[in-house]
């Protein structure tokens, strides 16, 4: 992909490959736990893996090229910024895995199945927002088309606020779990938020782009 583009779009299809690699292991993750049989996790654990790798693969190569490049579409800081926190949201849908895991879950809870349809719907818009980014500066209904996703995305982000409040209280008030049932619960909606907070970041440094080139 970075030796074929031209200077510019290629980092914005960049992002959006990067994303693509999020909402397939979020979808994948929707996939997991909405049938689960714990028998299976280690084979959703190397497929998961393998999505997570091939983020890494495209973060990598952006990178490679960033260090030779002298024109960017974009300050060189946003750049890193953007696929740092793409990254982050791909590592964390893995971590959230990796906890199903270590913590021995058999049974699913119903928040987290909650949590985890906001986590998709997010990341949709977030790769929406990404496939508008590169035009950003065309037109201003391409940047109120962009300004319209980045609201979108705090508003589910809050949603998602809520849910993961609800959810660590209920796992906390449940008296059929054992304490250290709870504590693995907790840590796993810790990671849930964190891929949330990881899609408001991306939209963040969207916000700033905008507001550097407004």
């Amino acid at each position: 992909m970075f030796g074929n583009n031209k200077s510019g779009e290629k980092y914005f299809e960049g992002f959006k490959e990067m994303c693509g690699y999020s909402s397939d292991a979020a979808n994948f993750l929707k996939e997991i736990i909405t049938s689960y049989d714990p028998a299976l996790i280690e084979q959703h654990r190397s497929k998961m893996h393998a999505i997570e790798n091939d983020g890494d693969v495209a973060r990598h190569q952006m990178f490679r090229s960033l260090s030779n490049e002298s024109r960017l579409p974009i300050e060189r800081e946003d750049v890193v910024a953007m696929a740092d926190a793409i990254d982050e949201i791909t590592d964390s849908i893995e971590d959230i895995l990796l906890r199903l895991y270590m913590y021995d879950i058999h049974v699913i809870r119903g928040d987290m199945v909650a949590v985890v349809d906001v986590m998709i719907k997010i990341i949709k818009v977030l790769r929406e927002a990404l496939a508008a980014f590169p035009e950003f500066k065309s037109s201003k209904a391409v940047q109120k088309n962009i300004q319209e996703k980045l609201v979108e995305i705090n508003s589910l982000e809050e949603e998602g606020d809520r849910l993961y409040i609800e959810a660590v209280r209920s796992v906390y008030t449940d008296k059929s779990l054992l304490p250290n049932e709870a504590a693995a619960w907790s840590h796993i909606f810790v990671y849930l938020e964190d891929v949330i907070d990881a899609v408001e970041d991306a939209a963040d440094v969207i916000e700033s782009v905008m507001m550097k080139h407004g």
